[in-house]
C-alpha cells in the first residue's frame, strides 16, 4: 500500500481521539539537533465536525484486536486497514517537520497482538525519533491500557504528553461495550504516571540535570452520550480524576454513531451542544474553585439552554445580588458574565476607587448577564426584580422558543387557532400581549432600583 493511502486511511481513523493539546513543556534545539518545542506547542488545524486536531495527528494502525462497541477501529468492523512501519512513521515526521507542515506528533494506535507489543512498536518510533533523528520537538503518545509498567515510564521518558482514555464514565459500562478492557486496567497506568511526574518534579528539584518525565502532563477522555450516564456523574468522574491525578486536561467527545451495536443509542446527530456545556463545566472546576457537587447532583444533566455558571447562580438566588465594591474575589468568580481576567480587574481596580456601572463595561464583562446577579454602588440594575423564572427567560438561548411559547400562551387564552382574522379578537390579542410582555419585564425602579 502507498504512503498517501495509509496517511488517508490512518488519519482519519485518528479523528475521533480528541484528548490532543499543547502545553506546558520546553524543549530547546541542542547542537546539531533539529526542531524545537515551546509552551505554546504544536499548530491545530480543524476537521470539518469543528474538532481542534494537532498535526501530525495519526494512528501506527487502525488493526485492532478489540471489540470495543463504540470505536470506529473495532475488530467486528468491516473497514478498510493499514499499517506504519516504526520506519515509515519516523520518516514521514521528519518530512513533514523539515517541511515546516507541522510542529509535533500526536501518535495512537490500534491494539495489535497485545498491548505490550503494541506499546513496543511506539517506543521504537519515539525513541528513534529522539536519540537518532534528534527531534526536539513536541510528542503526545496515547499509552495502550494493558501495557508493562516499564513501557509506560520509558514512553513517559520520550513523550511531552501522554493520555491514557477513560472513555466510559461508569465502570458497570465497559463489560457491555468495551469487553476486553476494565475501568481499573485504565487507571492502574493513570496513577503510575501520577507518581513518576511527582517523583521527576523532586528530583528536578534537587537536581536541575534530571531527565523530564511527560513535562506537560497527562490526560484523558471521556465520551459523550454513548452510554445514559447523567452529566453530574461524568463531572464528579473528572473531579476525582483532577484530585488523584492532576490532570492537565480532561477531554470530552460527543459520542458519534459509528456503529449499530444493539446497545448503543441511536442519534440523529452527535450531543455537541452538550459537549460543550460539560466543556464549560470542566472549566468551572478546573479555574472558578467550583466542584462538581454544587453544580450537579450525581442523576441531573445540564441545562442546555444556559452557561452551568448561570444555571448555578439560578439556583442559588438566596446569595444575589452581591454588591460588586465588596464581594469577595471568590465570589466574583461565582457571577454569571464574570470571568477570571475581569474579576482580576474590579479586584484591582476598586482598590483605587469605587466601581460603577459604566465602569464595569469597559471591563469586559457580559452585563447582560450579570445585571441581574449584582449591586453597584447599592443600585440594581437587573429588569426582573430577582425573579428567577423571568431572569432564566431573559438569558437562555431558547428565547425564539420562549417567543414562540408566549404567541401561543395568548392564542389559548382568547381561542385564536381558528378566528385570526376576528377584528375584536385581534385588538384582544394585541392589550393581552402589551399585558403579558409588561408583567414579564418587572422593573424595581422605586427607591432608585436599591434593595
Amino acid at each position: 500500500m502507498e504512503i498517501l493511502d495509509k496517511i488517508r486511511i490512518l488519519a482519519d481513523s485518528a479523528k475521533y481521539d480528541v484528548s490532543c493539546s499543547s502545553s506546558g513543556s520546553t524543549r530547546g534545539k541542542e547542537g546539531s539537533g533539529i526542531g524545537n518545542t515551546v509552551p505554546s506547542g504544536i499548530c491545530h488545524s480543524f476537521t470539518a465536525d469543528g474538532r481542534c486536531i494537532s498535526l501530525l495527528k495519526i494512528l501506527m494502525t487502525n488493526y485492532c484486536i478489540y471489540d470495543c462497541a463504540y470505536c470506529q477501529n473495532r475488530i467486528s468492523n468491516d473497514l478498510e486497514r493499514a499499517a506504519f512501519t516504526p520506519e515509515e512513521l519516523i520518516s514521514l515526521t521528519m518530512a513533514f517537520y523539515k517541511r515546516n507542515y507541522i510542529e509535533g506528533l500526536f501518535l495512537s494506535s490500534g491494539v495489535v497482538v497485545s498491548p505490550d507489543h503494541t506499546m513496543e512498536l511506539m517506543l521504537r518510533i519515539l525513541k528513534t525519533l529522539r536519540i537518532r533523528e534528534k527531534f526536539k520537538g513536541y510528542i503526545h503518545v496515547k499509552i495502550i491500557p494493558g501495557a508493562s509498567p516499564h513501557l509506560v515510564h520509558e514512553a513517559g521518558c520520550y513523550a511531552d504528553r501522554v493520555s491514557v482514555n477513560i472513555e466510559l464514565p461508569e465502570a458497570e459500562n465497559y463489560p457491555v461495550l468495551t469487553p476486553q478492557k476494565t475501568q481499573q486496567a485504565i487507571l492502574k497506568p493513570m496513577d503510575q504516571i501520577a507518581r513518576n511526574i511527582l517523583e521527576n518534579t523532586e528530583e528536578r528539584r534537587i537536581s536541575r540535570h534530571a531527565e523530564h518525565f511527560v513535562p506537560a502532563g497527562q490526560s484523558t477522555q471521556l465520551i459523550i452520550g454513548a452510554t445514559p450516564t447523567a452529566d453530574g456523574k461524568i463531572l464528579s468522574l473528572s473531579q476525582k480524576l483532577y484530585d488523584r491525578f492532576e490532570l492537565k486536561r480532561v477531554y470530552y467527545s460527543a459520542y458519534i454513531p459509528v456503529s449499530t451495536h444493539a446497545l448503543l443509542p441511536r442519534l440523529e446527530s452527535p450531543p455537541l451542544l452538550r459537549e460543550h456545556r460539560i466543556y464549560q463545566a470542566d472549566w468551572l472546576l478546573r479555574f472558578y474553585q467550583f466542584r462538581a457537587e454544587e453544580l450537579l447532583s450525581a442523576e441531573e444533566n445540564l441545562d442546555v439552554n444556559v452557561d452551568p455558571k448561570t444555571q448555578w447562580a439560578l439556583s442559588h438566588m438566596e446569595l444575589f445580588p452581591v454588591e460588586i465594591n465588596r464581594a469577595s474575589y471568590e465570589m466574583l468568580l461565582r457571577i454569571p458574565g464574570i470571568g477570571l481576567t475581569s474579576a482580576k480587574r474590579i479586584w484591582k481596580a476598586r482598590k483605587l476607587s469605587p466601581i460603577t456601572y459604566e465602569g464595569l463595561k469597559k471591563m469586559g464583562i457580559v452585563l447582560v448577564r450579570a445585571k441581574h446577579f449584582i449591586l453597584v454602588g447599592g443600585k440594581y440594575y437587573g429588569n426582573f426584580a430577582l425573579n428567577r423564572d423571568y431572569i432564566y427567560e431573559a438569558i437562555s438561548e431558547r428565547k425564539d422558543v420562549l417567543q414562540m411559547n408566549l404567541f401561543q400562551e395568548i392564542d389559548r387564552r382568547l381561542g385564536l387557532e381558528n378566528k385570526k382574522d376576528d377584528p375584536s379578537k385581534i385588538l384582544q390579542a394585541a392589550r393581552l400581549t402589551s399585558a403579558l410582555i409588561s408583567e414579564k419585564q418587572i422593573i424595581s425602579r422605586s427607591s432608585g432600583g436599591e434593595l
